[in-house]
């Protein structure tokens, strides 16, 4: 997800946002451990977007 996306969502879409993510996240984890997963550097994606949507998380919440 883009930054800019992530910056209009609201705190709660955001909270839903890293939900989602780290569900995949998981997913993705559990594909590799299972010798399923092809393609590794999607973990490393979704591992940075997750801290991606918790900086504009934290950035929202200061701000209020």
């Amino acid at each position: 997800m883009n930054t800019a996306e992530l910056r209009q969502k609201d705190v709660a879409g955001i909270q839903d946002e890293i939900k989602a993510l780290q569900k995949a996240h998981f997913g993705l984890r559990m594909q590799k451990a299972t010798q399923q997963l092809s393609n590794t550097g999607t973990l490393r994606t979704t591992r940075r977007d997750i801290a991606r949507a918790k900086t504009i998380l934290a950035e929202k919440q200061a701000a209020k």
